[in-house]
């Protein structure tokens, strides 16, 4: 720090008057003062005053990891055919469920076009599913961390797993728990035993990360159409009795919905891992 005094020379007297330079140096020693003075909190506020107001978006190349991530206008059941979630739907919230893929064949297709028909004919309007599937679990929600450790559980669960056939041929009504979807299923007739293995394998991780098992008593189907709210009184007065005429006296026999059961699908969010099982 600089610091100005004045001189205490006999030459100078009290009633001297200070000169131009005299002026000049001792506004030019303040300035320095002033300058030598500024605090932390001075220059705080002077970044502060710096510094942007608004954030930057975020680059699309991020956003785009995390597609699963619905915004909230996804809730709106119109945006889903009328379906409504069986939980809302959170960030970092993941519906998960175990399942056996079905690939249809061109014959059934067109058995399922002949009961849709006359379903809607009797005032069951229904709507096909976008893929057919048989059930393992229920659906359950998992945080993104729980993804990997239950994933290599039912890896190492399912492991030894052999591959079998199972056949499906009854037609059957289901509705959720919460009565918000009605469901034309087909019944497995056969493979009920090896089905009931890989449910229990599949529990025993779900009891390990506490989330719900499988039902106790399940009815193993394929679920072929559904519609919006509780329309299983109606169905099984007189449509499920007619469709099953169409199942049983089909072009060549009697349909059976044949299931090749060699992998087993996870699906958790928009991500599906596959488990072959052994031949």
């Amino acid at each position: 720090m600089l610091v100005c005094y004045s001189s205490s020379s006999e030459e100078e007297s009290e009633d001297a008057v200070p000169t131009d330079e005299n002026n000049s140096f001792s506004r030019k020693c303040q300035e320095e003062e002033d300058g030598n003075n500024d605090g932390p909190a001075r220059k705080k506020h002077k970044i502060e005053q710096q510094a942007p107001k608004s954030r930057l978006p975020l680059p699309g190349c991020l956003l785009a990891m995390f597609p699963d991530e619905e915004d909230a206008e996804t809730e709106d059941s119109s945006l889903h055919g009328g379906r409504i979630r069986s939980f809302k739907h959170e960030r970092g919230n993941w519906a998960s469920y175990v399942y056996l893929p079905y690939h249809p064949e061109e014959e059934f297709m067109e058995l399922l076009e002949d009961l849709l028909s006359f379903a809607s004919a009797h005032g069951a309007v229904l709507t096909l599913q976008e893929e057919f599937h048989l059930s393992l679990s229920q659906t359950v929600v998992l945080r993104h961390h729980w993804i990997q450790p239950v994933t290599q559980s039912l890896k190492a669960g399912l492991m030894h797993c052999k591959r079998f056939l199972c056949t499906a041929g009854r037609l059957r009504v289901y509705c959720n728990a919460e009565r918000t979807r009605t469901f034309l299923g087909m019944e497995v007739c056969a493979g009920h035993a090896q089905l009931m293995d890989l449910v229990h394998e599949v529990d025993k991780t779900m009891t390990d990360f506490h989330l719900d098992t499988f039902y106790k008593d399940p009815s193993f189907h394929v679920s072929l159409a559904w519609c919006a709210g509780d329309l299983t009184g109606q169905m099984k007065e007189g449509c499920i009795q007619g469709m099953q005429s169409l199942v049983d006296n089909h072009e060549e026999g009697p349909f059976v919905l044949q299931l090749d059961c060699e992998e087993l699908c996870f699906r958790t969010g928009n991500k599906t891992f596959r488990f072959p099982l052994k031949p």
